[in-house]
């Protein structure tokens, strides 16, 4: 397990254009339900569109990370898809400081000294990307099953991490 361990999950998308405020919305669901509680290795952030936020909070070294955000994978609006990404889906990525899109995070992650942690996407095919707040009736129809989705990723994603051992203690007589 690297130094930081654990999961992390990252809501991104910018929730002024409509669904692609899905992840963010999730990401909030996910942090407020107190009856779903997730295990403390998981750490839930809303990067919204901080690209290179989200590449400076890799670099301390998580052993998986699950991305939220809307999908365009060509299904209906409101189809959730959950996908493991590896380095060979992200190409070179185009990098860009002010406006970093996940891809171009991931895909240079190595060239700021971190590497890709095993990913999944929990994603969402967007019905509006237009300028608006809110999301449309049938991606806000599908926030519960993205984050019943989640909830299964970490369970399987916590269940196979081995836990880092406790330092040793001396006792004194």
């Amino acid at each position: 397990m690297s130094e930081t361990g654990g999961v992390l999950v990252a809501g991104i998308g910018n929730l002024f254009l409509g669904d692609d405020g899905f992840g963010p919305e999730v990401v909030r669901r996910l942090a407020a339900d107190p009856g779903a509680p997730l295990p403390t290795e998981v750490r839930v952030v809303d990067y919204g569109i901080r690209g290179m936020h989200l590449a400076y909070d890799l670099l301390a070294g998580y052993d998986a990370l699950v991305l939220v955000d809307a999908y365009p994978g060509g299904g209906p609006p409101g189809e959730v898809t959950v996908l493991e990404i590896g380095p060979d889906d992200l190409g070179t990525g185009e990098f860009d400081a002010h406006g970093m899109s996940p891809v171009a995070v991931l895909a240079n992650l190595g060239k700021l000294g971190g590497t890709l942690p095993l990913t999944h996407l929990v994603g969402c095919t967007p019905a509006e990307v237009d300028e608006g707040i809110g999301l449309s009736a049938p991606v806000a129809a599908a926030v519960p099953t993205a984050v019943s989705a989640v909830h299964a990723l970490v369970r399987r994603l916590t269940a196979t991490q081995t836990p880092t051992p406790a330092p040793a203690r001396s006792r004194r007589s």
